[in-house]
C-alpha cells in the first residue's frame, strides 16, 4: 500500500507523488539518504506543514511555474501547492550547479499536471 503522506502538520499535509506505476521517485530518494539527510529534510516539512511558511529562502522558494523547492543542502525537493492545504512532492536531486536544472523542473510540471489530471478523474487516490 502506497503511503502518500510524508508529514501532516496544522497548515498543511505533505505528500509524496505517486506515478501511475505506483512509484514514487521523491520517496526513493529519500529513502535512499542517510539519516541526517532525511533529519533535514524532516525538519523542513514540519516547519511548513505546522506553521505554514519556511521564510528562509535558502530552505524554501519558489522556481516559478507553481513549482517550489524544499532545499535540504545538497539536496533538491520539487514540489506543488493543491487544494485543501496540501504540499505534493514530485522529485528530488542532488543540487549540483546554481541554477535549478531545466529538466528537473519539467519533470515537476509534468508530474504536477499528472497528479491533477488524475485527481480530477477519480484515479489517484486508492478507493477504499
Amino acid at each position: 500500500m502506497k503511503e502518500f503522506i510524508a508529514y501532516e502538520g496544522q497548515s498543511f499535509v505533505i505528500e509524496w507523488y505517486f506515478d501511475s506505476d505506483d512509484q514514487s521517485q521523491a520517496l526513493s530518494y529519500f529513502n535512499d539518504l542517510n539519516q541526517d539527510q532525511q533529519n533535514r529534510l524532516l525538519f523542513l516539512f514540519k516547519r511548513m506543514g505546522d506553521f505554514g511558511k519556511i521564510s528562509d529562502i535558502t530552505k524554501f522558494r519558489s522556481e516559478g511555474d507553481d513549482i517550489y523547492a524544499f532545499k535540504p543542502k545538497p539536496d533538491r525537493f520539487l514540489c506543488f501547492f493543491q487544494k485543501g492545504r496540501k504540499i505534493i512532492v514530485t522529485n528530488a536531486f542532488v543540487k549540483k550547479q546554481d541554477k535549478l536544472p531545466r529538466k528537473e523542473k519539467d519533470k515537476a510540471i509534468q508530474k504536477m499536471h499528472d497528479y491533477l489530471e488524475r485527481v480530477k478523474s477519480g484515479n489517484y487516490y486508492d478507493k477504499d
